[in-house]
């Protein structure tokens, strides 16, 4: 479980968020295209506007960390077009880390270390529940 107080400090970026959101997610997805062009290559059947969507998920998930239940649906479609994908729970850490490194790229020294924690244990929260759903859909065949 997340704390209150790591609940409290993504909430507080939302704001952040909605403002600089795509510019973080185009900079993740250049980073994973350098760094992890196998990663990248997940992506590359999804329409144009993958930076847009991630960036309106991440700010959701920000807004709704401390009511999940406000994400069901997208948690569940997102993780039908993982598995569509053949994304796997290794995946995940290479995502996260590319999302913080590309959220300290865009928001340079605004970004301390206290909300740069918070964001990686939310991510990691979150990817557990990815990793989760994605494993029971993988076993139903789907």
């Amino acid at each position: 479980m997340l704390s209150d107080k790591t609940k409290e400090i993504v909430k507080s970026t939302s704001p952040v968020l909605q403002k600089h959101g795509v510019a973080i997610t185009t900079r993740m997805y250049e980073r994973m295209a350098e760094e992890y062009p196998e990663v990248k290559a997940l992506f590359a059947n999804t329409r144009d506007g993958q930076a847009e969507r991630l960036a309106s998920a991440v700010l959701a998930y920000s807004q709704n960390i401390d009511n999940l239940d406000a994400l069901q649906a997208s948690i569940e479609s997102i993780a039908n077009k993982h598995v569509g994908v053949n994304v796997l729970p290794e995946h995940y850490p290479i995502v996260g880390q590319l999302l913080l490194a590309a959220m300290q790229d865009v928001l340079g020294d605004a970004l301390n270390e206290e909300v740069l924690k918070a964001w990686e244990e939310a991510y990691s929260f979150l990817a557990d529940v990815f990793i989760n759903k994605e494993r029971q859909l993988y076993s139903q065949g789907a």
